[in-house]
């Protein structure tokens, strides 16, 4: 028990942590106009995160922090030096493995700005293009924004759909409707 509270201090710690990042790197952003192009950036430190023999050189205590920097800023000489910054900081707090947290949070900092909510909508069936934008623009007139979709195929719910937008639960789903029907009937 005593370590299951630990995890979540710990877990709750990142959090706050990844928030402050991306809300620092927002604001900053706001401040020099520049929200979109470090949005791409971003993405494309990530990805490179994501190399897996990249990750376990950055995350070698042996490897100088210089030669660390060095081979960022080669890898990275195209993207913004504020940026680099913000890795560099990552990197010397030993925190770089935070990056792709900070980088969903920054997109969820820009996409508010926009006015856009992401869904996450789960089918009985792959949708089509059709299918998608009449799903996204029936999910905006509920919640009164533009809508992505993150889509997820569950055979299990039958048919319709669930999704998860706005801090609400929308469950149009026929196994939703079934075990309503049940609970009534009961």
């Amino acid at each position: 028990r005593v370590r299951f509270f630990y995890l979540e201090k710990i877990v709750m710690a990142r959090k706050i942590s990844v928030r402050r990042y991306a809300q620092a790197i927002f604001d900053l952003g706001m401040e020099k106009e520049r929200l979109d192009c470090w949005r791409s950036d971003m993405e494309k430190v990530v990805h490179l995160g994501r190399d897996a023999t990249v990750a376990a050189y950055f995350r070698n205590p042996k490897v100088h922090f210089e030669d660390k920097a060095r081979l960022l800023a080669e890898i990275l000489a195209d993207i913004d030096p504020v940026v680099l910054n913000m890795i560099y900081l990552l990197l010397t707090k030993g925190r770089l493995d935070m990056l792709a947290d900070i980088a969903d949070e920054y997109q969820r900092l820009l996409d508010s700005h926009y006015g856009i909510e992401q869904a996450e909508v789960t089918t009985a069936v792959p949708l089509d293009d059709e299918a998608k934008l009449k799903l996204s623009h029936h999910l905006g007139d509920i919640v009164g924004k533009k809508i992505v979709l993150k889509l997820k195929v569950d055979p299990s719910i039958i048919g319709g759909f669930v999704a998860g937008v706005a801090g609400k639960l929308i469950d149009g789903s026929t196994r939703g409707k079934l075990a309503a029907l049940k609970r009534e009937m009961a």
